[in-house]
């Protein structure tokens, strides 16, 4: 949690006039019993109307200086509390960024939301509750007592017994809680994994009917959740109670021996009031006091784990070169005896593939499920590292390459098609974010999405709702193969981003991709024979193993393993035409 404090030095000014002028307002209120007790003694004691008149006017001053003091502090620790907030969600989501999938698959991105929102959240108010009251509660209650001490000392002794018992009831309860607050929190991310799930698998739980079965689960999650901050919300619960009575039993001795003095005319009777003023001041901040030690408990824990996130060392690290690498080599891509194991798993994923890959070529990538085959495309674009081996862009190894370089040369189109919410052209414009609408029109039409765009009564300003939700499968997929000829790159990847179109769509797809005017080299991904049968090369894989390479006819020749899907395929299409 320290360490996140250098996100709150650009409000160092706030962080010092926000406590300052709570401080003020504090001794400003200090005054206030004994202004109290004068009135007492001396106005209505006296039957002098003149001095209470002017004693309450002075109190109606020392109120307005205090409510001024209040907003002043207010204004600069809200907007120190906001400001720290927002600088922490900006470094939270860079840092994030900065991480590879490797690093986010083992986050969980449930997880990292719950740090974003509610964390973050808990971060920001027990900032500005700290700023506000961690030094004026404490101020008030040791104020107190010193100015009971000028008022009468025996007294005072009430206090100075009271205090210390308050203080070890207060930080006992903290010392507690501090830990069931964290597992607090870890509970909250399970349940927000299991809202997640349920939330974009809603219609996968209906098809099954697995209503029933998930608000179950999702209810235990929920009771254990409950149950926690339940346990947790007793122990500090007992907070109140505990100071109350402590309190109550001193008020109890304070008037009783404040009776005893005023009978002997030791005390007067607005001293006695003034110290119960005191006694009550003690009270009021110290239950701010056990409150602020709740949220900052609170405040502590959320803190922590958003720091375990932000020390999390990205396990890619890319050159910081300032000048471009130039890509002279004829070969587009190449693989160098490429082994790839991802964390966790017992099996590579890909073991000791090598393949060339020429500039303009179109390369088909297919393979049985989990044969790799997304794999291997993630390891162009360095989504991940291999463990052994060299993988080689335009005569460069990967790892040379500035990150907004490599990412640059790649047009990608993944297996889930991805659209943000926002307008049509805004999503195209992720490509290129100063592309014409002739040129966003050339890449829609390339990616015989034109269609898409014309059937919308705002065209390009049509908007799309979250995840492309208004949209169906093959109109996204077709979108975001848009977006990426936005770019013109040099490589393209398609990862299986097809699935969704009919044959007569993918076909003209196919043949739109030769036609290409900026001849980038293509990388197809699918399981249909038919999408790369017309490619240049075709990679052949089979549990993780690199097993064939040519031509769809040399192929058919040499490799049983594509011979066997394309002869499993025919058999179902014909099946489909009979």
């Amino acid at each position: 949690m320290i360490k996140l404090f250098k996100y709150l030095s650009s409000y160092k000014k706030e962080c010092l006039l926000g406590p300052f002028f709570k401080m003020l307002e504090a001794i400003f209120e200090l005054f206030v019993p004994l202004v109290v007790a004068a009135i007492i003694d001396k106005g209505i004691g006296g039957d002098d109307k003149s001095y209470i008149v002017k004693m309450c006017i002075l109190m109606a001053v020392l109120g307005a200086v205090g409510l001024t003091n209040t907003l002043f502090a207010q204004y600069f620790a809200a907007k120190a509390a906001a400001g720290f907030a927002a600088k922490l969600r900006h470094a939270l989501l860079s840092h994030v960024q900065s991480l590879s999938y490797q690093d986010i698959n083992k986050i969980g991105s449930s997880t990292l939301i719950t740090r974003m929102t509610s964390d973050i959240n808990q971060v920001q108010t027990g900032t500005n509750l700290a700023i506000r009251l961690l030094l004026r509660s404490p101020f008030i209650v040791f104020g107190a007592m010193v100015m009971a001490f000028t008022v009468d000392v025996k007294g005072a002794i009430v206090f100075a017994v009271t205090i210390p018992v308050l203080s070890v009831i207060v930080f006992g309860i903290m010392l507690v809680s501090i830990p069931m607050f964290k597992k607090v929190q870890s509970r909250l991310d399970h349940v927000m994994n299991a809202t997640r799930e349920n939330l974009s698998g809603v219609r996968v739980v209906r098809a099954f009917g697995q209503e029933r079965s998930e608000i179950d689960n999702f209810e235990n999650d929920a009771h254990s959740l409950a149950a926690m901050q339940k346990t947790v919300g007793r122990i500090s619960a007992l907070m109140n109670p505990l100071t109350y009575v402590v309190i109550n039993l001193a008020v109890v001795a304070l008037i009783w021996t404040g009776a005893i003095r005023v009978e002997a005319g030791l005390l007067t009777q607005g001293a006695v009031v003034a110290l119960y003023n005191y006694m009550s001041q003690i009270l009021v901040e110290l239950i701010k006091l056990a409150n602020l030690i709740i949220t900052l408990t609170k405040t502590a824990a959320c803190g922590n784990r958003l720091q375990a996130v932000l020390e999390i060392e990205p396990s890619q690290n890319f050159s910081c070169a300032v000048e471009k690498i130039e890509i002279t080599s004829p070969s587009a891509v190449c693989f160098e005896n490429v082994t790839f194991t991802y964390e966790g798993a017992a099996l590579p994923s890909l073991s000791d593939i090598s393949f060339t890959a020429k500039k303009g070529d179109i390369i088909g990538v297919i393979g049985g499920t989990g044969s790799g085959k997304s794999t291997l495309v993630n390891l162009i674009p360095r989504f991940y590292d291999a463990d052994r081996g060299r993988v080689i862009v335009g005569g460069t190894e990967v790892e040379n390459y500035p990150k907004r370089q490599l990412r640059e040369c790649f047009g990608i189109v993944s297996q889930k098609s991805e659209l943000m919410s926002g307008t049509i052209r805004d999503n195209l414009l992720w490509g290129k974010n100063d592309a014409t609408d002739e040129e966003l029109r050339e890449a829609l039409k390339y990616a015989q999405a034109l269609d898409v765009v014309e059937s919308k009564s705002k065209g390009l300003d049509e908007v799309i709702t979250e995840g492309g939700r208004n949209l169906s499968g093959g109109q996204k997929q077709r979108l975001c193969i848009a977006r990426a000829l936005v770019r013109k790159p040099d490589i393209l990847i398609l990862d299986d981003s097809a699935s969704a179109l009919d044959y007569g769509t993918e076909a003209s797809l196919r043949a739109a991709l030769r036609k290409l005017p900026f001849n980038p080299t293509i990388f197809i991904v699918s399981q249909r024979t038919v999408s790369i049968k017309d490619a240049d090369n075709i990679l052949v894989l089979d549990d993780g193993k690199l097993v064939g390479t040519g031509t769809h006819d040399e192929l058919l020749e040499s490799c049983m393993v594509y011979r066997e899907i394309y002869n499993s395929q025919q058999i179902k299409e014909a099946s489909a035409h009979e």
